[in-house]
């Protein structure tokens, strides 16, 4: 990128885009390697969830070796606030809550042991009358007298046979149905999926065709009784006949097995496979989507340009990066059209290189971060398996992007809690990333060494305080308002103090800018405005004589009214010139340079380009004037943002540290972001750094909050309030002593009471509705765990989710 001729020197003009001090950009391709040779693998599925709690968490993006092809063709469909869409799977339905998994065993356990008691004692002969139903729809001759004599006769021995088959058929389906063998198989085979699912039913078909065979189960001669009976006992004389019945009988048998094991949709999908391997060349283009072919350039008729981009997506020349940069470009083409061929000439002349970001980068340096640049996002964790959390979000990735941040987003938590590494740093890598597309325009702003990103992934790092800087920043935000100017440099100055009104100071600023810009074409520098305010005899009049020679007599009387004001009751000047005086130190010489020659980096340009700005304050030796630089850049950030007529960019402000940095200005400037297309991210470690009169205001004018492990008690209840309530049902059990009027169950009872040591009671439940905190403040302070956080999302159109259990892994 042409740094106008800035390099090497502190800071560039306003309304240029200043120049990075790095290094040229790489000439190797960018890390996205080619496909392999053969036909193209379908895009992976990914953030499929665990089936059941405890299993191993699933591949959630393609290995680094995926084509770039089969990323663009993951499905990203529309979800919730929050949800990380990139391959998306919908989790399945809930199930009601049934019995345990022991119960269910014991209760199977128990069932067929019954039913195998009950069969002995059945075959046995130790069950009176077990023929009597039997005899009632029989001829009398076929048994023997009285009601357990057997059979007679050889029709009576054929009706016991069929007669024993039918009530084994029936113990059977009672005992499958009291032990609940469904639920039981569905649990612990059905829902393990194939292969496992049809060798299971395998391995119970082959035993149970040996236990027909051995005639353990009565099937095989009570079907040959009966076909006897139907057909003639002469229809066994043939052994053909014989073995059909046999093959009748085995195929019988094993049908519901195969049924159950799902054999054939296991055959048909092996063999679909199968045939889609072998003809995987001609099947290929078929299956391709849309994604990777570039509809919206073939769909305008620039066919070349689109098969351009193709082939440089499936050789591996670009990168997601490229991809969401050509995108916005042409999608800003086609608001103009005279800018759509040039685009097109220069997609066929550059490949993926075409509209380059001005540094000239195509992707950051590293990323510690998972990003899906096409649709903004960037994943800071997985919802946590938690009662509090909806049951359709536990375990999905969490993401943040520009329609959440729009709304801007408050993080609260200790030191050591994760706030800089698992979530700033992350969020500044998404806006570096979509201002490398040509999307956004972030600034970051920090302590010196704060993990924001290294220097290489900025186009302009201002270092104050540091001689080394190659930047400098303008202490008026770059405007030639005095009236604006004063306005922002006041709320900066002393904002966060409450007995002053910042809109007299902002008229005391007002009255010495004015007139200063007037005689010398510029603002003061740090020194000369500090003379100013403390109303030093030859500053004044040395500015009084230049305003006369001049003739601005408007700004006389400007300078006049500052004169009669000062030293009167309450006149803010002496608190603003000591303010000024904290950047009045050697530290900061040559910083917020003002005259003709200075060229420092004004915020303004934010708005007009999609730079990377990152700002090191001097927190260890000048923590004062760190926190004045935050306020003003937090003031002048809202004020520009708010005064800006293109909002095609997302412009975002990141503090690191907001301690003392938020004022009630800023606070009512933070909630106007949203309707201009920006936002801000701003990291406390108590609610306390802020103003008591402003923790209701701030909370209600942030849509997405974050409260991390180990913050307060008082500042969870704040949370809580801002997060309202919600109806839960509840349960109440109350046990009630049973007292028995009959004198064998007061033994019992007295018996029960004996052995156990408790009185026989009975419970009465009662089921009702309540409304209850979502999160209460002792569960915020104490059952959080560490590395985890409650954040809630809201978007710019109003969609919102309830506060989540996180688990950060950004």
């Amino acid at each position: 990128m042409d740094d106008d001729g800035t390099r090497g020197v502190r800071g560039s003009s306003a309304g240029r885009v200043p120049g990075p001090a790095l290094p040229p950009p790489p000439t190797t391709p960018p890390r996205v390697p080619p496909p392999a040779a053969g036909p193209r693998p379908a895009a992976p599925p990914v953030e499929q969830r665990p089936a059941r709690p405890g299993s191993a968490p699933p591949v959630e993006q393609p290995l680094p070796g995926a084509p770039l092809d089969a990323w663009l063709r993951t499905p990203r469909p529309p979800q919730e606030p929050g949800v990380w869409r990139y391959g998306y799977t919908p989790p399945p339905p809930e199930e009601p809550e049934g019995v345990s998994n022991r119960s269910l065993l014991v209760g199977a356990l128990i069932s067929l042991l019954s039913a195998l008691l009950l069969w002995s004692l059945w075959r046995n002969g130790y069950l009176p009358y077990r023929l009597v139903p039997l005899k009632l729809f029989t001829p009398g001759e076929w048994w023997n007298p009285g009601t357990s004599g057997g059979p007679r006769t050889i029709e009576g021995s054929d009706a016991l046979t069929v007669y024993e088959a039918i009530l084994f058929g029936l113990l059977a389906y009672g005992c499958g149905r009291i032990g609940n063998f469904a639920e039981l198989f569905r649990r612990h085979v059905a829902d393990r999926g194939q292969p496992f699912l049809a060798l299971a039913a395998a391995a119970a078909a082959g035993l149970a065709q040996l236990l027909v065979w051995k005639e353990t189960l009565p099937v095989v001669r009570p079907v040959l009784v009966l076909v006897a009976s139907v057909a003639g006992g002469e229809i066994y004389q043939s052994q053909t006949v014989v073995n059909i019945v046999y093959a009748l009988i085995a195929a019988v048998v094993l049908y519901p097995f195969a049924r159950l094991g799902r054999w054939r949709e296991l055959i048909a999908t092996r063999r679909g496979t199968a045939e889609r391997a072998a003809d995987g060349h001609a099947a290929a283009p078929a299956a391709e989507t849309s994604a990777d072919q570039w509809p919206e350039l073939r769909a305008a008729g620039w066919t070349d340009a689109a098969d351009t981009l193709t082939a440089e997506v499936r050789t591996g020349r670009m990168n997601d990066v490229d991809v969401a940069r050509l995108r916005q470009a042409w999608a800003l083409a086609t608001r103009r059209p005279d800018r759509l061929a040039p685009l097109a000439e220069a997609v066929l002349r550059s490949g993926g290189a075409a509209a380059l970001h001005p540094s000239g980068h195509r992707d950051l340096p590293r990323r510690g971060a998972r990003h899906d640049v096409l649709t903004g996002q960037v994943r800071i964790g997985r919802c946590a398996d938690d009662p509090h959390n909806p049951y359709v979000r536990r375990g999905t990735g969490l993401a943040l992007e520009p329609a959440l941040l729009g709304t801007s987003l408050l993080a609260v938590g200790p030191p050591g809690a994760g706030k800089s590494a698992r979530l700033i740093r992350p969020v500044v890598e998404a806006l570096a990333l979509r201002a490398l597309a040509g999307q956004a325009a972030v600034l970051a702003v920090g302590g010196a060494g704060a993990p924001l990103g290294p220097d290489d992934g900025f186009d302009v790092v201002v270092r104050l305080g540091h001689p080394g800087s190659a930047h400098d920043i303008d202490l008026y935000g770059g405007t030639t308002d005095p009236d604006e100017a004063a306005a922002v440099l006041a709320e900066g100055l002393v904002g966060d103090v409450g007995s002053l009104d910042s809109r007299r100071a902002a008229t005391v600023l007002a009255q010495l800018l004015g007139p200063y810009r007037a005689a010398h074409g510029h603002f003061p520098s740090v020194p000369e405005l500090r003379e100013l305010l403390d109303g030093t005899p030859a500053a004044l009049a040395g500015l009084r004589a230049s305003l006369e020679s001049a003739g601005h007599h408007a700004m006389l009387r400007e300078l006049d009214a500052r004169s009669r004001q000062a030293g009167g009751p309450g006149d803010p000047a002496p608190a603003l010139a000591d303010r000024v005086a904290l950047l009045d130190r050697p530290a900061f010489t040559g910083f917020f340079a003002t005259g003709p020659d200075a060229q420092p980096f004004s915020l303004r340009a934010l708005g007009q380009h999609p730079l990377r700005v990152r700002v090191d304050l001097p927190e260890r030796g000048h923590a004062e004037a760190s926190r004045l630089l935050t306020r003003l850049l937090l003031a002048q950030f809202t004020a520009i943002t708010a005064a800006r007529t293109d909002t095609t960019l997302f412009a975002c402000l990141v503090l690191d540290d907001a301690t003392h940095a938020v004022t009630a200005e800023t606070v009512r400037g933070i909630r106007r972001l949203r309707s201009v297309n920006a936002g801000a991210v701003l990291a406390l470690r108590t609610v306390d750094d802020v103003p008591e009169t402003l923790h209701t205001p701030l909370l209600g004018a942030v849509g997405c909050t974050a409260a991390f492990s180990g913050i307060t008690t008082w500042d969870g209840k704040r949370f809580a309030e801002a997060w309202g309530k919600e109806w839960v049902e509840t349960r109440e059990v109350a046990q009630h002593t049973v007292f028995a009027d009959q004198p064998f169950t007061r033994a019992l009872h007295a018996l029960r009471k004996l052995v156990t040591g408790k009185a026989v009671t009975t419970d009465a439940v009662t089921v009702r509705q309540v409304e209850r905190e979502r999160w209460s403040a002792s569960e915020l302070a104490y059952a959080v765990p560490a590395g985890h956080a409650v954040i809630r999302l809201a978007t710019v159109q109003g969609e919102h989710a309830p506060p989540l259990l996180v688990h950060l892994d950004g």
